[in-house]
């Protein structure tokens, strides 16, 4: 219930109604101050709790010892908004630690976690991402910090093992144009991403430069299991010499190439609009949250 959950609202909930709970999402909109809609102590009532969805700035390395107890249900999904906003309110000093993380996977060892950051400064990202998140999707929206490759590189090698989404958007105006990940680096980390990320299954990019022969190679090593390859037309590039030779037209070529290593017929998304996942950000969030803890 958007803007009208109050600090109060779970403390109005019986015990019989907090006891057998197995589905809270609470979000407050990102209103400025340090609203907070849960503490660790109201978490206690909510023993059965299956999926939870929260500010990331709520989520504290207390409620994590919460729902690590034994006499709480195991957690299997736990769904995360990370804000710039709420982060400038609420700050990231409470946030869980690692020792937090593998405490509560030890006892909800299906646990698997969405996030999805929204202008989120990359040094912010780098605290966040702790290695023992079952980190399984996680979602950038930008529209006035990028997400840099260290943080794409970061996430590659911590949660090969989980990860199955990932989502770069950003909308930044720049006229000198999109963001390069691969930037002063010998690989590139969208490459790396598809290469370490034997579960990916959802990549999609918009406003960041993506090289046409990176794309290919994307393709290539995730194949048919890649069962979602979306990149808007704008922000594929040529390097010169592919541009160069003049018995290939580059964009049919990428095409073919993509098309072939998926094993499927691929396009680029000619319009920004035609994206699974141009929704306006927090309404996107609230679905694919729903989606992650369908059947849960």
């Amino acid at each position: 219930m958007l803007q009208i959950v109050t600090p109060t609202s779970l403390a109005s909930l019986s015990n019989p109604i907090a006891n057998t709970m197995e589905h809270l999402s609470l979000l407050d909109n990102h209103i400025p101050g340090n609203t907070t809609l849960i503490t660790a102590v109201e978490l206690e009532r909510f023993v059965n709790l299956r999926s939870l969805a929260l500010d990331f700035c709520d989520f504290t390395a207390e409620m994590a010892r919460v729902l690590a107890d034994s006499n709480h249900v195991p957690l299997h999904r736990l769904s995360l908004l990370v804000h710039s906003v709420s982060i400038m309110h609420k700050s990231l000093d409470s946030m869980p630690e690692d020792e937090n993380w593998k405490a509560l996977t030890r006892n909800s060892t299906n646990l698997r976690v969405y996030i999805m950051a929204f202008d989120v400064k990359s040094d912010d990202m780098l605290r966040i991402l702790k290695p023992s998140i079952p980190l399984e999707r996680i979602h950038f929206d930008s529209y006035i910090t990028c997400v840099s490759g260290a943080v794409v590189d970061l996430i590659s090698r911590q949660y090969d093992k989980f990860l199955t989404h990932f989502i770069l958007m950003n909308d930044v105006i720049d006229m000198s144009g999109f963001p390069d990940l691969s930037d002063n680096l010998n690989e590139d980390p969208l490459v790396l991403l598809a290469w370490r990320c034997t579960r990916l299954s959802l990549l999609a990019v918009h406003g960041y430069t993506v090289w046409a022969h990176n794309l290919i190679a994307i393709a290539r090593l995730r194949g048919s299991d890649l069962k979602v390859l979306e990149v808007t037309e704008e922000s594929i590039d040529f390097d010169q010499g592919e541009l160069a030779d003049q018995d290939v037209d580059p964009v049919h070529n990428l095409i073919e190439q993509v098309s072939l290593g998926l094993g499927r017929p691929w396009h680029a998304v000619m319009d920004i609009e035609l994206l699974s996942v141009f929704t306006e950000p927090t309404r996107h969030f609230y679905r694919e949250m729903q989606s992650f803890s369908e059947g849960i």
